[in-house]
């Protein structure tokens, strides 16, 4: 067999050294508190499909699902690190690092999904997504938690007396907390990951979370009472890094949001999905509902906090915020 002349040779070695470049591949590590069967799991699916797709599989993602690398606030410090390069997370905790943007957590103040999707899609939801990179954050898009509900082991709650005293597990949120001790509630903050066991165990009564949440984490399995307060919209955000939309060249970087827009509006059908079907299935699962609260006697135990949240966040800007139609 004849040898290849030295320039083919060399020709061909830089060929395929070309073909390697343009196949090199960079893994992404995405996180996310709940399991991949989750509402978060389909929002994180998109986003790396599309990432994938839209760059002819040079990106691709590794999935830390179920808390794998701790609770949402630790997640959300490891991006800033860089051990992390994308987290799926409630802003429950983000308002730790960007104060900003703990106004959206205020108890009752979206009327209903309509309204808050509204908000984070318009002026106001894309204003305080400019508020990220200083903090060494990038929020590629709001994706979606979805309403709060109360689940305890002691006894039905319709109205804020029937919570007062319970020792409920909740994120390390100061909005929140404020507004559940309105309520009688002994707010306890904890890490996602320590939730199941501390209801197990007893050294929480209860906890509150979206009904997507309360069934992927079957916490129908510790948990006797569920009550439909919705006392508070829990959007998501999918966020990065400077450091790696820095990697990204500008068309990539147009990926990137294409493909979070597309996370978030697959994230919010899968909430829509779970909110539909999910309240029968806790209860087919022994769970005793109470479908109807008084609303009103919730809204009212918070007068003197609203008060408090209009000194900290401005009074016109959480009306703007009520005003969206």
């Amino acid at each position: 067999m004849k040898a290849m002349p030295r320039k083919f040779l060399l020709a061909s070695l830089l060929a395929l050294a070309g073909t390697g470049l343009a196949q090199a591949q960079t893994v992404l590590k995405i996180g996310y508190a709940v399991p991949t069967n989750s509402h978060y799991g389909v929002g994180a699916n998109v986003f790396c499909e599309e990432l994938e797709k839209g760059t002819s599989g040079r990106y691709k993602c590794q999935h830390f699902p179920a808390g794998a690398l701790g609770g949402e606030r630790e997640m959300i410090e490891a991006v800033q690190l860089g051990t992390l390069d994308i987290v799926n997370t409630s802003t429950g905790p983000v308002g730790n690092f960007v104060p900003e943007v703990k106004i959206v957590d205020i108890p009752f103040l979206f009327r209903d999904y309509d309204h808050a999707r509204k908000v984070l899609d318009g002026p106001i939801g894309q204003d305080l997504l400019g508020k990220f990179p200083s903090k060494g954050l990038v929020a590629l898009a709001w994706a979606e938690n979805g309403f709060r509900h109360m689940t305890n082991n002691k006894r039905q709650i319709v109205k804020p007396g029937d919570a007062s005293g319970l020792k409920m597990r909740t994120m390390e949120n100061k909005v929140h907390m404020d507004g559940y001790k309105a309520f009688g509630i002994q707010p306890t903050p904890m890490a996602f990951p320590e939730v199941y066991g501390a209801l197990q165990q007893g050294t929480v009564d209860g906890q509150e979370n979206p009904i997507p949440v309360i069934l992927a984490s079957k916490f129908s399995q510790v948990q006797k009472h569920l009550s439909l307060t919705g006392h508070v919209y829990s959007p998501a955000l999918l966020i990065t890094s400077p450091r790696v939309m820095a990697k990204f060249s500008e068309a990539d970087k147009k990926v990137a949001y294409e493909a979070a827009k597309k996370a978030a509006i697959a994230q919010r059908k899968r909430v829509n999905d779970d909110e539909n079907t999910g309240i029968a299935q806790l209860e087919k699962d022994g769970m005793t509902v109470v479908r109807r609260v008084d609303g009103q006697a919730f809204r009212d135990a918070l007068r003197d906090t609203y008060a408090a949240y209009a000194r900290e966040f401005g009074a016109d800007n959480i009306r703007r915020i009520q005003d969206v139609k």
